[in-house]
């Protein structure tokens, strides 16, 4: 039989209301995302810019690469450009003036530069946040080489280092994210251009693996939207574009084959891994060891770990699982019967009753 929708209480209805607000108030932020050099991130860019001039909006060009191309200075010739000021031998974007301009868009060329000393923001891309606070559309464009946490791999495939890189963070706040792809063709040539010695067929690899990167890295940027709207509108999320894996754990739980199962679908399916664990009252010295080194395991792992209150664990572990749009949960089950399970049921028995669409998987300890 169907459910009844539970009424949201009114503090939730005046967060939603709040979040609503806020987002309508922010500006838009639109990320040109690339994954080689020369695919074309600034022209599209800029193209964007000009098309949306054409249909009426206000829009200038924040900042701009200190080297550009024919095509894109053909374009910036049909936009209105802020000049970059210097401070400290650097140019850097001119905020004070872009704020008080206060444009509909602002276009926002090297999102990863660095600010000298004496800048108000020491980053590029707190500046770009600052607009946003303001209420200012930015669109923007960045390599992938750039994103803080993808550069150390990003490197093992190019072999290139960089020293100025976007926090995940911010990336993951856009509204919009478009990949540019250029047909590899393309950034072969490119490459062979600037590296004669470079091989084609090599270099066609490193290309696939740097778009599988980029295509990944959208597909979670979008994920993460749609969680965001479903937040904004009040909607309960049980269903994700990723797989999101809660390990559940205790003292006694076989913790290490669980986190280290969890930690391999996750990252095969380009997922999440969160471990949590139910707070016991009055733990022996013995359990709480374990459950300190079940813990460590899971920290380990690079997995998010949340200690939840509740009364009933089953109540707590459900309730994460849907806020987190949790897609599979690992639970422990020991095979030793109890005799008050025979009035209700297991935990696991219940777990998996309240879990519903959710996958359960049960390790025996």
């Amino acid at each position: 039989m169907p459910t009844a929708a539970r009424r949201r209480t009114p503090e939730e209805l005046l967060q939603q209301a709040q979040a609503e607000e806020a987002y309508e108030r922010r500006g838009k932020l639109k990320v040109f995302l690339g994954y080689a050099s020369g695919v074309g991130k600034s022209f599209r860019m800029l193209d964007e810019g000009r098309r949306r001039r054409e249909r009426g909006q206000d829009v200038v060009v924040g900042a701009t690469q200190l080297k550009t191309s024919a095509e894109v200075e053909s374009l910036l010739s049909t936009l209105e450009v802020v000049p970059l000021k210097t401070v400290d031998n650097t140019q850097v974007m001119d905020l004070p003036v872009i704020l008080k301009r206060h444009p509909g868009v602002c276009l926002v060329d090297g999102l990863a530069y660095d600010n000298p000393d004496g800048c108000k923001n020491r980053y590029r891309w707190q500046d770009v946040e600052e607009l946003l606070e303001a209420g200012i559309s930015v669109i923007t464009s960045v390599n992938i080489q750039y994103i803080d946490e993808l550069r150390e791999r990003v490197e093992r495939i190019t072999g290139k280092k960089v020293s100025q890189t976007v926090s995940r963070k911010f990336l993951n706040s856009a509204d919009e994210i478009a990949i540019v792809d250029a047909p590899p063709e393309l950034c072969i040539t490119r490459a062979a251009e600037r590296d004669a010695g470079a091989g084609v067929s090599s270099e066609a690899q490193k290309l696939s693996e740097l778009r599988e990167i980029a295509l990944l890295l959208a597909a979670d940027v979008v994920d993460r939207q749609l969680e965001a709207y479903l937040q904004r509108n009040g909607i309960t999320q049980t269903f994700g574009a990723q797989e999101r894996i809660l390990v559940c754990v205790t003292p006694r739980a076989n913790a290490a084959a669980m986190i280290e199962s969890g930690r391999r679908n996750a990252d095969r399916f380009h997922g999440d891994l969160t471990v949590a664990y139910v707070l016991q009252p009055e733990l022996s010295a013995e359990d709480q060891a374990a459950l300190d080194r079940n813990l460590a395991i899971a920290r380990a792992a690079q997995a998010h770990v949340e200690i939840l209150e509740g009364e009933d664990p089953v109540d707590a572990i459900m309730t994460l699982a849907r806020e987190r749009g949790i897609t599979q949960i690992f639970a422990g089950h020991s095979a030793r019967p109890r005799w008050w399970h025979s009035l209700g049921g297991t935990p696991l028995d219940r777990l998996i009753r309240s879990a519903n669409d959710i996958d359960v998987r049960v390790f025996p300890h």
